[in-house]
């Protein structure tokens, strides 16, 4: 097995923002927040999420089951772990940051870091009924 071979898959993504090709593909956006007012909720995340669309599929990524994990932390910080239909998504080195710059524009919101991850690999048992009746896979 040569090097290339050993890489994980975020060292091919495009732009991949660190030197590291070892590194998780993150983006990031948000600030730390000492003041704020209010401590986000789940629901709050869930609801701008669900204005993210696939580009290729006409159903946000919420439903689609591309939200592995979504982690409130303290002073409103926010960890999402995602994954994308396939890795060769034309957006994959977007989508990301289009989730961070989403979810930072919800008041009193820290610091967001949203992770790609490729493991367990996604399939369309993650999505909703909704999405399942949308794209009328049964």
């Amino acid at each position: 097995m040569n090097e290339t071979e050993k890489l994980p898959l975020s060292a091919f993504m495009p732009h991949h923002p660190s030197s590291n090709p070892h590194a998780p593909f993150t983006a990031t956006a948000g600030k730390k927040n000492k003041d704020f007012k209010k401590k986000i909720e789940l629901f709050q995340v869930i609801n701008a999420l669900e204005t993210i669309f696939d580009p290729e599929i006409p159903v946000n990524i919420y439903d689609l089951g591309l939200i592995y994990d979504i982690k409130l932390l303290a002073a409103n910080d926010i960890n999402i772990k995602m994954s994308l239909t396939a890795p060769g998504c034309p957006v994959a080195g977007e989508m990301p940051g289009q989730v961070a710059d989403t979810i930072a524009k919800i008041p009193d919101v820290g610091l967001i870091n949203v992770e790609l991850v490729w493991e367990p690999a996604w399939t369309k048992d993650r999505m909703s009924e909704d999405a399942k009746m949308a794209l009328e896979i049964y």
